[in-house]
């Protein structure tokens, strides 16, 4: 049995790695995985590729209450920090 997810810490970082999802459902997975972010709290996302039309839909979804910030960017995939406001 797991622990429970009860957000005690503001600050913590929460790794997401788009590489073990069907194509079809990373989106949707994404979305609701920064849906449940607090004010704070980072999703560090990890993919194969740099997410240009992801990056175009959360902006129109979040607006300015998702920061993206690339910590990797290069030819064997990305690393970008989604930081809730």
């Amino acid at each position: 049995m797991s622990t429970p997810h009860l957000h005690l810490r503001p600050d913590a970082i929460y790794p997401f790695d788009a590489r073990g999802i069907a194509k079809r459902f990373r989106h949707a997975a994404i979305f609701g995985a920064l849906d449940a972010l607090h004010p704070g709290e980072t999703m560090r996302f990890v993919n194969d590729h740099d997410p240009l039309p992801l990056l175009q839909q959360m902006q129109a979804h979040f607006g300015e209450s998702v920061e993206v910030a690339y910590r990797q960017r290069d030819a064997e995939g990305v690393v970008i920090d989604f930081v809730k406001r």
